[in-house]
This record gives C-alpha cells, sequence and structure tokens, in this order.
C-alpha cells in the first residue's frame, strides 16, 4: 500500500471519517540532465545566499513572509499547521452538486482517498455510496504544502476520489477569442456528413488503448544513438508539414466517411445469400422488412468499424 502523504477526515455536517490522502497519478515523464557542452558534466541546482553568493544547505533554510522591505516574519512547519488545525487536517465539503455539473477545465490533480482504520471503513462506504447512488460530487476545501484548495470529493468503483480544482479566478475566459457565431453557415449536408463520421469513429471509452507514441518514439531515437554509439552523427530532422491549400469542408466529410465505408467489412455471396433466403417456416420478408434488415446490418458494420 503506499504512503499516505497527508493524513485527517473528510468532514461534512457533522459526520467525521478519518481518512488518508494518496497519489492517484503516477508520472511517466523522461528525465533529462542539464550538461555542460564541453565535457558532458552534469550541471547541478544551488541554493545561493543572495548577499553573499554562497551555496546554503536544507538545514539552514527557513520559509519568511517580508511584510516590510529587508524585514521578515520567519514560520516553520508547525506554525503553518498551527495557523488552523482543523483546515490542515480536513477534507471540509461545503456543498454537494450534480456529478456532471462542474466544467472539466477546473480538474487539476487527483488523489485517492482510503480509511485510515477499520472503524472509518463503514462510514467511508457510506458516502462512497450514497455519492454513487444519487450521482453527485462533494465540493470541499483543503490545505495541502500550506495552500487552501478547492476539491471535488466523487466516487470511483470503491475508492473515494478527490480532485483539486482551480478556483474560478484562475481560469481565463475566451471572450477575448475569434470564436464563429453559433449560426457560421454550416449546412444541413455538411451536418449530416459529420454526424456519419462521428458514428463511425465512435466507441467505448478505452483509457488503456491511448499511449503516449512521442514519448516511444523519443526513446526509440535515444536507444538508435546509444546502439551507433557516442559518436553518432544526429539524425535528420524531418521538416514540419507547410500549410497547404485550404480544402473544401464538404470534400473532406466526404472523403472521410467514404474511407470509413471501405473498412467496414463486406458481406461475402454465402452471407448475401443466407439474407436472402428465408429459412423453412419463415415467411419471405417483405419489402419493408428487408429495407429494415438491411439498415440493421449496416449498423452493425458501422460499429464493427
Amino acid at each position: 500500500m503506499p504512503r499516505a502523504i497527508w493524513k485527517g477526515s473528510i468532514s461534512f455536517g457533522l459526520v467525521h471519517i478519518p481518512v488518508g490522502l494518496f497519489p492517484a497519478e503516477k508520472r511517466d515523464e523522461l528525465s533529462f540532465h542539464m550538461l555542460d557542452r564541453r565535457d558532458m558534466a552534469p550541471i547541478g541546482y544551488q541554493r545561493i545566499n543572495k548577499e553573499t553568493g554562497e551555496s546554503v544547505e536544507w538545514a539552514d533554510i527557513v520559509k519568511g513572509y517580508e511584510h516590510e522591505p529587508g524585514r521578515w516574519v520567519v514560520l516553520s512547519d508547525d506554525d503553518f499547521k498551527a495557523a488552523n488545525v482543523e483546515a490542515t487536517q480536513t477534507v471540509e465539503i461545503l456543498d454537494f452538486v450534480d456529478a456532471d455539473a462542474i466544467d472539466p477545465t477546473y480538474f487539476e490533480k487527483p488523489y485517492f482517498l482510503g480509511p485510515l482504520n477499520r472503524k472509518s471503513a463503514k462510514p467511508y462506504a457510506l458516502l462512497r455510496d450514497v455519492l454513487a447512488s444519487m450521482g453527485k460530487v462533494g465540493v470541499a476545501r483543503v490545505v495541502l504544502r500550506n495552500r487552501q484548495s478547492l476539491a471535488a470529493v466523487m466516487p470511483q468503483g470503491r475508492a473515494i476520489v478527490v480532485i483539486l480544482l482551480r478556483y474560478a479566478h484562475e481560469l481565463r475566459k475566451p471572450d477575448d477569442l475569434d470564436l464563429p457565431e453559433d449560426d457560421a453557415g454550416v449546412g444541413a449536408r455538411e451536418m449530416e456528413l459529420a454526424a456519419r463520421l462521428v458514428e463511425g469513429m465512435s466507441n467505448p471509452w478505452e483509457p488503456a488503448k491511448y499511449r503516449d507514441e512521442y514519448r516511444e518514439d523519443l526513446l526509440r531515437l535515444i536507444e538508435q544513438r546509444v546502439s551507433a554509439g557516442e559518436d553518432a552523427t544526429p539524425a535528420a530532422v524531418a521538416e514540419p508539414a507547410r500549410e497547404g491549400k485550404v480544402v473544401d469542408l464538404m470534400s473532406l466529410l466526404k472523403r472521410s466517411v467514404e474511407a470509413q465505408a471501405k473498412q467496414a467489412p463486406k458481406p461475402t455471396a454465402r452471407t448475401k445469400k443466407a439474407a436472402a433466403t428465408p429459412k423453412k417456416g419463415q415467411a419471405k420478408a417483405t419489402p419493408e422488412a428487408a429495407e429494415a434488415q438491411r439498415e440493421t446490418q449496416r449498423k452493425s458494420r458501422k460499429k464493427s468499424a
């Protein structure tokens, strides 16, 4: 079990549920170091005293607030906690809102909340299950790393997830963008073709099937350099695609839909004959029924594509 980075409780009304906060994301970024090009020696990051120019050890570093130029109030970790003990130890739910009411642009960073002991298991499960059954999300505030954040408390399977939210004033509005009006000249035929394309590309949400292809390509390039030796000539960089001529929207939509149709599995002569020949004891299909059957087959081919 991962180590809790924070311990406290979920609070709503008079209910308090002891919980721990656990990371819910695993960053998998490639790590690059800054090097001196002359001898390939790593360049370190130093903590420098701006007055003396000397490096400072972590043990000698404190946090201070400059209340006047050159005058500081020094605060320790205990001071940050003592400022409001309850705030630093509580995920305080302020409101419950519909699960789809929060705009995705507010979501910032996810964490798991887990019960700290057996006594908190039942109220933890109660909160999780009632949120799931009612389709609700708790809007809470929590203090992490000396900063109070807004958060969404929501169920995810058997777990409760808390996602830090951005405040409204931290989000920019699109008012300054040159956006098209609602009536931007889009025709009915264009909408029909676009809808067919979207329908043909619609699939269940399976996040595991998406990969960081750029990271994989970058690793492949690094492995090629390693295999070729340190003196390998840098690989030629592909020229970025130049902006081409403007293509008619209808033409693009038609070509996309046609390409999609070609990928759909075509019925064989046997399946066509079987579809046309009624089974024993089955009445011959009427034209309306045959058309309905063909429509069902078309939908089936779209889903399989």
